[in-house]
């Protein structure tokens, strides 16, 4: 099992900045990807960034240019730069983890931490 643990969330005013932070713990060597999602109001979850454990990332369309996902890997901890924020980027943000057992891909999942933008 993987455990997710995030912090980092708030109010912010558009234009504004916010660093969250997700730890790993647990059976970590068997992480495959880590990264963000976004529930926003309304909306699916949806793919803010993530990044595989050989270093590539992804990008969600709508935060390219503006987030970066990093990762140190001695803290088993990935940090979401979010750089000017806009008021859609509002919503709750859940860390995820996709790591294998056995022959299969599990997902799991932080509790969320939420991110408020006012315009």
């Amino acid at each position: 099992q993987v455990q997710l643990v995030e912090s980092g969330g708030g109010l912010v005013q558009a234009g504004g900045s916010l660093r969250l932070s997700c730890v790993a713990s647990g059976s970590v060597e068997s992480i495959r990807t880590m990264g963000w999602y976004r529930q926003s109001p309304g909306k699916q979850r949806e793919l803010v960034a993530e990044i595989y454990r050989g270093g590539t990332r992804t990008y969600g369309a709508s935060v390219k240019g503006r987030f970066t996902l990093s990762r140190d890997n001695g803290k088993n901890t990935v940090y979401l730069q979010m750089n000017h924020l806009k008021p859609e980027d509002r919503g709750v943000h859940f860390c995820n983890t996709e790591w294998v057992f056995g022959h299969d891909g599990l997902d799991n999942w932080g509790q969320g931490t939420h991110v408020t933008v006012s315009s």
